[in-house]
């Protein structure tokens, strides 16, 4: 049975991922089911490996171009100040990196501890279309600009 992140990529290959944003060189860019931080976003690799390590290099290397070029495009169409890349793949063993936005808004306590650490996924607002869609455009328009 497939996990959650190969399901993301199945309908990103299918064009029925409505958090997609857009297809990069190493996978594919969409926005959280949930949205702790504004903007959160992975980066979903297609094709589908169990880690960074699985790659030979020119995939190793357009991976984590595509992973900072994701956070260019945040820094760009939101007010974050930094943003955190984590790449995990323990519950899920396939390679997908989360990229967090981080804001100065933030209270100063949860600012200074990982994301995961400091809010509730579980309670997170969920990714709407009618919300989210601006921010998703925008970021689509960035990246495929050029």
């Amino acid at each position: 049975m497939a996990g959650l992140i190969e399901e993301g990529v199945r309908l990103a290959r299918e064009g029925r991922n409505p958090n997609l944003i857009c297809r990069m060189a190493s996978g594919w860019l969409v926005l959280g089911d949930v949205q702790p931080l504004p903007g959160y976003c992975l980066l979903l690799a297609d094709p589908i490996v169990e880690s960074l390590n699985a790659l030979d290099e020119a995939g190793r290397i357009a991976y984590c171009l595509d992973v900072v070029r994701a956070g260019d495009a945040l820094l760009e169409a939101t007010d974050a100040f930094r943003i955190n890349y984590e790449t995990w793949g323990n519950l899920e063993p396939v390679l997908h990196t989360h990229i967090v936005p981080r804001y100065m808004s933030e209270p100063e306590d949860k600012r200074r501890r990982p994301a995961r650490m400091s809010y509730d996924w579980d309670r997170a607002r969920r990714f709407d279309p009618q919300i989210d869609g601006p921010l998703l455009s925008r970021l689509r328009a960035i990246l495929n600009k050029g």
